[in-house]
């Protein structure tokens, strides 16, 4: 997820006793919603607390994803919820910050791979279209994580992946049972068409 544009080093955002939120960059007053988006676009920020410089970007990062999931846009299952609550406090707590980071720098890689078996698998059928939504809605998530998110494994109850990448026999072999199950599941679904 490296993306920088304007200015290419990280944005100072500072936050006001009011709660307001201002971009040194633009010099402007941003809202939530405008840093979110920074994150999905790649750009990289700092949130300081104004009147004391402090490093408060982790509280406000926690607040977006808080935000997000109030409005129905749920990612994190309950039962991952619960997993990482009962980590606080317990002698895994340090490891678990890397192995959810390494966790999901191996999905954003995997993405694109994914991405076109899938569309690979579909091609053709008359699922090709809910595919293609079905594929939006998944670089949506991933891309409203960004890399100090949750591990891929979220979404299936676990904590993700192991972090160690693959060689590169491997990963076609991933993708071959990728489209193996695909291919099953494709044939499931037009058996219940019929």
């Amino acid at each position: 997820m490296k993306k920088q544009q304007p200015g290419q080093g990280p944005v100072t955002i500072k936050k006001y006793a009011n709660r307001r939120l201002y971009n040194t960059e633009t010099s402007s007053y941003i809202t939530l919603e405008h840093l979110a988006a920074m994150t999905r676009a790649g750009r990289d920020f700092k949130v300081v607390d104004a009147k004391t410089d402090e490093d408060i970007t982790h509280s406000v990062l926690t607040q977006i994803i808080m935000d997000e999931e109030s409005r129905g846009e749920t990612m994190l299952p309950v039962n991952f919820l619960r997993q990482l609550i009962g980590m606080y406090g317990g002698s895994m707590q340090a490891m678990v910050p890397g192995y959810l980071e390494a966790s999901m720098d191996s999905f954003r890689r995997n993405q694109d791979q994914f991405k076109s078996a899938v569309e690979g698998a579909f091609a053709g059928s008359p699922f090709a279209e809910i595919a293609k939504q079905n594929m939006a809605m998944f670089e949506a998530a991933a891309n409203a994580f960004g890399s100090a998110a949750t591990g891929a494994g979220a979404a299936a109850g676990g904590l993700g992946p192991t972090p160690a990448a693959p060689d590169a026999g491997g990963k076609d072999e991933e993708i071959a049972a990728l489209r193996a199950e695909l291919g099953k599941l494709q044939d499931k679904i037009e058996k219940m068409g019929h």
